[in-house]
């Protein structure tokens, strides 16, 4: 039963267990980059029975992988066909392997090494896939960070508010806790007393900063005025990586106190772990709605404000290019930070319409619906033309009568002379 492959799936990634040679075989033919498991971190108080006992020796003795869940591992997921647990939302199976070949997917085994049948391992090992899933999407948000130009220590040391400066020395007080957990492998109760607080602060923080992205939505959509849309905008295009930064932030932090949480929850109260993972992952699924929730409303906020411009670029062409590309900019910041955090998003840029172009519909428009009134404008004009005319001839009639009679006159008083 050497080449049987354990495999366990929470939704953020997949457990390859079994022995080393076979995992690293199933890995390379399925083309899989992992990284180590750490079943080795499992508390030994949930090898209390003899079975479970025995299952801890055969893991120590084995291989656990971890891999990100991507297409390529969901296809895998699917292809083996895991089949789910509806307590613990986990998807498991066994992959059966004969001379380095995969046969498929067979039933649960039940000998000494299968943690798939053995609850409390089988909960422990699901909490150590929760917290490797935080721990990359952390490693994400830092590289998002890295690539921003305003670093979030820079905006909340500029800022005055105590409310996000609060932030900086829970930063510290996180970091220092992950640091202590890798060195020693563990969370201990004097660390832990030291961050089971900061989750107010952060909490906190999260809360003001998407009250900050809301106000500038609601500001954009009271401007009406061209030149007010167009600094509404610009405003908004270097104050939203700011805030997006410091969220981004927050839920990096919320994220590294989950994961010294279970930890603690491993050690403390192995019974509460499955359900401890649970709990967090709704809390944190909950916060991800609400990001994509205040997200969501700016950019609708900004493509708003782009559709209004494009329809006054004839008149206000200058104004009408800065909202659009304010729009541009804001848009692409949000979805690259939506990604970073997991939310799914599609948008595609707005094109800003050329002056000339609008120019040239303006006058499409005006000879279509025009016709009309230039022929009246014709009609009217020659019939003008017409009454100019006959009033011309009047008025030489009359110059005429009155040139022969003054003529007349002057013949008769010449004759008197």
């Amino acid at each position: 039963m050497d080449d049987e492959i354990q495999l366990i799936s929470d939704g953020d990634g997949l457990a390859v267990i079994g022995d080393p040679a076979a995992v690293e075989r199933f890995l390379i033919s399925e083309e899989l980059q992992s990284k180590d498991l750490g079943l080795d971190r499992l508390s030994p108080t949930l090898f209390r029975t003899a079975e479970a006992a025995q299952a801890g020796s055969a893991i120590a003795a084995g291989s656990g992988r971890w891999v990100q869940m991507t297409q390529q591992s969901a296809d895998l997921i699917s292809k083996h066909g895991l089949m789910t647990n509806s307590t613990s939302g986990l998807s498991m199976g066994v992959v059966q392997g004969t001379g380095g070949q995969i046969k498929g997917i067979v039933q649960f085994v039940q000998g000494p090494g299968a943690i798939l049948t053995n609850p409390a391992i089988l909960a422990g090992a699901a909490g150590i896939m929760a917290q490797l899933a935080m721990q990359q999407a952390m490693d994400e948000i830092t590289d998002y960070l890295a690539t921003i130009d305003e670093k979030v220590d820079d905006v909340l040391r500029a800022q005055k508010d105590a409310v996000l400066a609060d932030m900086i020395g829970v930063d510290f007080v996180i970091e220092e806790a992950m640091i202590i957990r890798e060195q020693v492998g563990r969370v201990s109760e004097v660390t832990w007393s030291k961050v089971q607080g900061t989750s107010v602060t952060i909490a906190r923080t999260q809360a003001y900063t998407l009250r900050q992205l809301d106000a500038l939505a609601e500001k954009m959509e009271r401007k009406t005025n061209m030149g007010d849309l167009a600094k509404t905008s610009k405003e908004a295009e270097s104050r939203v990586q700011e805030w997006l930064a410091v969220l981004a932030r927050c839920f990096q932090l919320q994220d590294g106190i989950a994961v010294l949480e279970l930890d603690r929850v491993l050690e403390a109260s192995p019974d509460e772990l499955d359900q401890h993972r649970l709990a967090l992952r709704a809390a944190r699924q909950n916060r991800l709605e609400l990001i994509a929730r205040s997200t969501e409303h700016l950019m609708a906020r900004m493509d708003a404000a782009a559709g209004t411009a494009n329809t006054k670029v004839l008149l206000h062409p200058t104004s009408s290019r800065a909202v659009v590309r304010s729009s541009n900019h804001v848009a692409t910041g949000i979805v690259d930070f939506q990604g970073r955090l997991g939310i799914e998003h599609g948008r595609q840029s707005l094109e800003v319409r050329r002056w000339v172009e609008a120019a040239v519909e303006a006058r499409d428009d005006v000879f279509d619906t025009g016709a009309e009134v230039v022929d009246a404008s014709r009609r009217l004009g020659n019939e003008t033309l017409d009454r100019a005319r006959s009033m011309t001839d009047k008025l030489a009639i009359k110059m005429a009568e009155r040139a022969l009679l003054r003529r007349a006159n002057d013949e008769e008083h010449h004759q008197e002379g």
